[in-house]
């Protein structure tokens, strides 16, 4: 895929219900989907899964969902750089509601899926956060979706922080092939956000086999790079300004796992 198709601006895929919206089929592909949804105080939103299943993921204020027979607060936090937050876990062939009082910016992330399971709570304290790396590598993983955090039929999920100034996303790494106990194919999807005005990052993917998906991307905040095959990373941090992005991965194996394959020549050093 080409730079103009892996790299979407936000306000690109708007329409009147998201202010971005990625589907399968727009990404060309199969199995991930990513929704920004943003509520005026007191602003619904009705979301209908049909053979997905979908996170509510607050990226700044809260909310309540509402499926057939169960009701979830969620408090929210007041930026996707102030905390780790809760969320909810809608299962597929259901109808929900997403109200707001205050108002907000709210994610929907999702994935083509088999299993119906039940709709539930992720709370914000039981959400592991790992550092990952060190010194000018260092990165704040929230593992909320993660395939050992929270269960999901196919559906995997994390949030970033990048300190200003720092790369993460590194050693380039992939995982567009499937090679039992090695590497899981998935396809990827990563959403910005960049602290304080004027803030920008670079998002890098480049070919794992000949005419793979290649793209150097500016990012600033809204923006999304679509990572369908290839060496994705690194992801760079303008000095100032940390970096949030939101990684939503699914694919077809039938074992839900993340597992990655390192790019051989950045590996050296790598701490």
């Amino acid at each position: 895929m080409t730079q103009t198709e892996l790299y979407i601006a936000r306000g690109s895929t708007a329409d009147a219900h998201h202010v971005l919206d990625i589907d399968p089929e727009r990404a060309g592909w199969t199995h991930s989907s990513l929704r920004i949804v943003e509520l005026e105080p007191g602003g619904t939103h009705t979301l209908t899964t049909r053979d997905s299943e979908w996170i509510v993921l607050p990226l700044e204020g809260g909310c309540t969902v509402r499926t057939e027979g169960d009701e979830f607060q969620l408090s929210g936090r007041e930026s996707v750089f102030a905390s780790v937050t809760d969320f909810a876990y809608v299962p597929r062939d259901t109808r929900a509601t997403i109200a707001s009082g205050a108002g907000g910016r709210f994610a929907l992330a999702g994935a083509k899926c088999e299993r119906q399971l039940p709709a539930r709570y992720g709370p914000a304290p039981e959400v592991p956060v790992e550092e990952r790396g060190s010194g000018n590598q260092l990165r704040h993983v929230r593992n909320f979706a993660s395939a050992a955090a929270f269960d999901c039929d196919k559906l995997i999920a994390v949030e970033v922080i990048t300190p200003g100034g720092n790369w993460s996303s590194y050693p380039p790494h992939k995982h567009d092939e499937n090679r039992p106990g090695e590497e899981a194919e998935l396809e990827e999807i990563y959403y910005f956000e960049i602290d304080g005005p004027n803030g920008f990052g670079y998002q890098r993917v480049s070919p794992s086999r000949e005419g793979g998906s290649e793209v150097l991307a500016e990012v600033r905040s809204g923006d999304a790079v679509l990572v369908p095959d290839g060496w994705h990373g690194p992801s760079i941090a303008q000095p100032g300004h940390a970096m949030y992005y939101l990684n939503v991965m699914a694919g077809p194996g039938e074992t839900r796992e993340w597992r990655i394959c390192f790019h051989p020549d950045h590996t050296e050093g790598y701490r």
